[in-house]
């Protein structure tokens, strides 16, 4: 384990990202708890206002991405400050993306609708962090054999189809489909050969055929009415909406 760790994580330089990693998830996890205990009244935590304005967390989480941002730049390559700056920008970086949705709509959606694209974000983010980190490239790793070689060159195919495969849910309007896909690429595959959604980019450039956009509007209905009260309730259990 300890020879696996060296090569593996110390030796490439993956050590920050590991630190990075972790410090993202962990920051996002305690944050939407911490949020969910506000808006329920449960509990020491409360609002940071100055006067009449509401202080995001996204706001601290700029600087200390910035923080650690500008350390990791100017860390030589062995300073154990690559670390620390790891950790900031982890720690900056999920603060910032739990709020995605406030910047993308400039307003406060946080507990709206609209306020779900910022834990698909986050989740997005933390599994090619998780991918890099695993090594899914086969750069920096010294000593490598043939066989493992030629796995991390599969991975890596794996990875770019896994990444067509999600564009081509998203150009299908299968955005949940596409998200699970990140982490299920399976998922992806399957959303990737099936019919794309009415007045998606896919269904409008390539369904000309009034046949094929029948079956593509009662297909969607079909899974709308089957699929959509379940999947609302597992994406408000996730992000705390209703």
């Amino acid at each position: 384990m300890d020879e696996w760790w060296y090569r593996n994580v110390v030796e490439p330089g993956k050590l920050p990202l590991l630190v990075c990693l972790v410090a993202f998830v962990i920051t996002f996890l305690v944050t939407r708890s911490i949020t969910r205990l506000i808006r329920s009244g449960r509990g020491p935590f409360h609002d940071v206002s100055r006067g009449e304005v509401h202080v995001h967390h996204m706001v601290p989480g700029v600087f200390i991405l910035m923080i650690g941002a500008v350390a990791a730049i100017g860390a030589p390559a062995q300073s154990p400050w690559r670390e620390l700056a790891a950790l900031a920008i982890g720690i900056g970086a999920s603060l910032v993306l739990d709020e995605f949705a406030l910047m993308l709509h400039l307003e406060d959606v946080y507990w709206a609708s609209e306020g779900r694209i910022s834990v698909q974000t986050v989740a997005i983010a933390a599994v090619f962090l998780a991918g890099t980190l695993v090594g899914l490239t086969p750069f920096g790793v010294d000593d490598m054999g043939d066989a493992e070689l030629g796995l991390r060159v599969w991975a890596i195919v794996a990875l770019l189809v896994a990444v067509l495969a999600v564009a081509v849910c998203f150009a299908k309007g299968k955005y949940r489909t596409g998200l699970v896909g990140v982490l299920l690429p399976v998922v992806a595959y399957i959303g990737a050969i099936r019919l794309a959604r009415p007045g998606s980019l896919w269904f409008r450039r390539y369904y000309r055929g009034e046949r094929r956009r029948q079956r593509s509007n009662e297909r969607a209905a079909a899974f709308d009415a089957r699929w959509s009260p379940l999947l609302r309730r597992a994406s408000g259990f996730l992000t705390g909406l209703g």
